[in-house]
């Protein structure tokens, strides 16, 4: 799509704030009002519209796309939506582990351990690792909580915390991210312990490299969403 417009702001409207294009705001592509609550978030995908160039690139738009789908879609099916993340509580990254080389268990441990305590002392709960791959259930009541601290999100808070969720295969470490208990970085390598041993061993080719790059700003995308909400006005 051609760029049909020559300015992009964030505006007050009666529903909180919105992004205009010479003064006609912006719909999702499900034709709603693009409104949120916080004038932050307003202006950084004010400032996404505005550095378009003379075709519109939605990939570029990473916090337009999520607020859309914050409408569009996580919205209408707010109870779905945090049940497909909930789901991750049970199935976490960070339980697990690997029986060798010892280094790797070590900087699993180094890592993911952490994450975990601060987790259980959050929500009071205990976790179940183990080794390999093969499903190993958690505790009901661990289950239970980690669903509700998810369902408690609001649209737009989920619809930032699925990217960090997602690709990150923790929903402990995104929780932890989104209650600013750890900093993105240590997070984010705390989700590429496995990947990252594997590359300092062997090495990445170039298709590996422009993968992970993809992934971590993504990933950053999310986690920048989820900090301009906290921003509000």
């Amino acid at each position: 799509m051609k760029r049909f417009y020559d300015k992009a702001d964030a505006v007050r409207t009666s529903d909180g704030w919105a992004v205009a294009l010479d003064e006609r705001t912006v719909k999702t592509p499900g034709r709603k009002p693009l409104a949120m609550a916080s004038r932050k978030l307003a202006d950084a995908i004010a400032a996404e519209w505005a550095g378009q160039e003379e075709l519109i690139d939605p990939a570029a738009m990473p916090l337009t796309g999520l607020a859309n789908a914050a409408i569009d879609r996580v919205t209408p099916g707010h109870a779905d939506f945090a049940a497909e993340l909930a789901e991750y509580g049970d199935t976490d990254l960070l339980c697990y582990r690997a029986d060798s080389p010892a280094e790797l268990v070590a900087n699993q441990c180094a890592a993911w351990d952490p994450l975990l305590e601060w987790a259980a002392r959050r929500f009071d709960i205990a976790f179940e690792t183990t080794t390999g791959i093969v499903h190993r259930p958690q505790p009901e009541a661990t289950v239970a909580r980690l669903r509700a601290a998810t369902e408690a999100y609001g649209p737009f808070h989920l619809a930032g915390l699925s990217p960090v969720v997602r690709i990150g295969g923790s929903l402990v470490a995104a929780l932890a991210l989104a209650e600013n208990a750890f900093d993105e970085d240590t997070v984010w390598a705390a989700t590429r312990v496995d990947e990252d041993w594997q590359a300092d061993k062997w090495g990445e080719d170039q298709e590996a490299i422009e993968t992970r790059d993809a992934r971590r700003r993504e990933f950053s995308a999310g986690m920048r969403f989820l900090r301009l909400l906290e921003a509000g006005d």
